[in-house]
């Protein structure tokens, strides 16, 4: 608040007064006559659905930058390029940027390049060994098993004083 400038109340409306509480400090309720009362001219709000049917970016093709370049070096007379250009659909700086790209001598750059994000490439040497690992490890695997059951059928016969068998082609002992 201002020093020297005072804010005096509203006026009140004793009928608004009557009709609400003591304690009630709410807005007194508004007509709906009022808002009825809208001019029917008025602007509704915009429809906030998106539409299904958006339009989707142009895309071309190297065949068809090529027979616009093509065309448009071809134009000598005033006022045939500007045709050209409206007759197409396309923008001044799209044949500058082909020219440029066909000057690099890159029809590949003349393609349209795909969006988003580039695909990996597969390395087919690294998905081999990665294979090759995942299969040494099942067979390590198994390797460890097959070792505790010898040696708990070592033990076994030990507990038992059952002799084990001796391999010919090891020259004897144990398996």
């Amino acid at each position: 608040m201002h020093k020297g400038k005072r804010l005096h109340p509203a006026p009140k409306d004793s009928a608004v007064e009557d009709e609400r509480s003591e304690g009630d400090r709410r807005e007194p309720e508004r007509s709906s006559s009022f808002t009825a009362a809208a001019p029917a001219s008025a602007p509704l709000p915009p429809d906030p659905e998106v539409p299904s049917d958006r339009p989707k970016r142009r895309r071309f093709t190297a065949e068809y930058k090529k027979r616009i370049l093509a065309e448009h070096d071809a134009c000598s007379q005033p006022g045939e390029i500007g045709a050209l250009l409206r007759r197409e659909g396309l923008y001044s700086s799209l044949i500058s940027e082909w020219k440029h790209q066909r000057n690099e001598g890159a029809d590949a750059a003349l393609a349209p390049r795909q969006r988003g994000r580039k695909a990996k490439v597969v390395d087919a040497l690294a998905v081999k060994v990665a294979e090759l690992e995942r299969d040494k490890r099942k067979l390590e695997e198994r390797l460890r098993r097959a070792e505790l059951i010898i040696d708990v059928q070592k033990k076994v016969s030990q507990l038992l004083g059952i002799p084990l068998a001796t391999d010919p082609e090891t020259g004897g002992g144990e398996r």
